[in-house]
């Protein structure tokens, strides 16, 4: 079941010329037996305290992460005709879902400096801090990881995604995929002027298993002996049932 995550944005004291808030219609995303993904409609405003800048326009930038883990990235060669790990990087940490969307094209909703201060992009989303000496070209490994992630829909850029209206109302939505992992997705919003940060907000989307998957994972980390019992015997009676079935099949 497709489940839909609606995230409203509201006025708060100013702080600045230019101010935007969230708040959550709903904190959480639940993990069920049938979950095939979520899609997160974000909808925003801008508190202003002085008149509407048209030049240079205003620019939104939206970024969500989901938890953060370690990786080894391994690179293989065919040696003697078969395929072997040859080198591997060890990445401090990665997001298991990273999507980043913009009103504009990013260079232009965000600067490199601006960037590299928060951490927005793909790339410096993921921690790696150094590799071995004798790996050649470390870099290759970041970017294979980025690369698989954003073909199976885990790290998406989405530029000009973010619709902004009267340089006020501005709405995009995020697709998150059918494999979450479970944890805290952090949600970042930063209104940019000329490629620079004018005014950030952050908050917290919870993403937790529940109902039988839940039972399943508490199951499975808690008492795994159980879990592989109850797994075998699961494997067996469906077995047995096929093959009841087929030979009543046959028969008939």
């Amino acid at each position: 079941m497709r489940a839909i995550l609606a995230l409203f944005l509201f006025f708060a004291a100013p702080l600045m010329a230019e101010e935007v808030v969230l708040g959550l219609s709903k904190k959480n995303v639940s993990i069920t037996a049938n979950f095939d993904g979520s899609e997160i409609l974000i909808f925003g405003a801008v508190k202003r305290e002085t008149p509407i800048i048209e030049d240079p326009p205003l620019d939104v930038v939206i970024a969500v992460s989901g938890p953060l883990q370690p990786l080894t990235v391994r690179r293989k060669e065919k040696r003697f005709g078969i395929w072997v790990n040859t080198e591997s990087v060890e990445i401090d940490a990665a997001p298991s879902f990273y999507a980043v969307a913009t009103s504009a094209p990013f260079r232009e909703a965000l600067t490199d400096v601006e960037d590299l201060r928060h951490k927005v992009s793909i790339p410096r989303a993921i921690r790696s801090v150094g590799a071995p000496y004798n790996v050649q070209d470390s870099a290759a490994f970041t970017r294979a990881v980025i690369r698989i992630r954003t073909e199976n829909g885990n790290y998406q850029l989405r530029e000009n995604a973010v619709s902004l209206d009267q340089q006020t109302l501005f709405r995009t939505s995020i697709d998150l995929p059918a494999n979450l992992t479970e944890g805290d997705y952090e949600t970042r919003i930063f209104l940019t002027r000329e490629g620079q940060v004018v005014s950030k907000f952050e908050t917290v989307i919870g993403v937790r298993k529940v109902g039988l998957e839940r039972w399943l994972y508490t199951l499975s980390r808690q008492q795994p002996l159980l879990y592989g019992l109850l797994s075998l015997f699961i494997a067996v009676t469906a077995g047995w049932g096929a093959s009841t079935l087929f030979r009543i099949l046959r028969q008939g």
